[in-house]
């Protein structure tokens, strides 16, 4: 019985968190926005599988986990000029996100 609550909580925590990742409107750097979320899920499943200890672990290793993660991602990205001279990025939408 217990076993089932916690499945069932993980899936809703699970899928809750997915649909986090599309939440954040662009104020937060991509490092920052997926340290967000990792601290997040990890909190969660760390709560899950091992009650408050394990939701502090969760969120420490998840957090530096998503930071890693964005600031790898940031890496990938192509930056561009414009006839200004302030620097750019296309995001995943199309759009053009400045940095200066």
């Amino acid at each position: 019985m217990m076993k089932r609550m916690q499945l069932a909580i993980l899936g809703v925590a699970s899928a809750t968190l997915l649909g986090l990742t599309g939440c954040t409107n662009g104020q937060l750097s991509n490092p920052e926005e997926k340290a967000l979320i990792g601290a997040t899920g990890g909190a969660i499943i760390g709560g899950i599988a091992n009650g408050g200890k394990g939701a502090a672990i969760g969120a420490a290793l998840g957090g530096v986990s998503g930071a890693a993660y964005g600031a790898y991602q940031d890496n990938q990205r192509q930056y561009y000029r414009d006839q200004y001279g302030r620097t750019y990025y296309i995001d995943k939408n199309g759009r053009a996100v400045y940095t200066d």
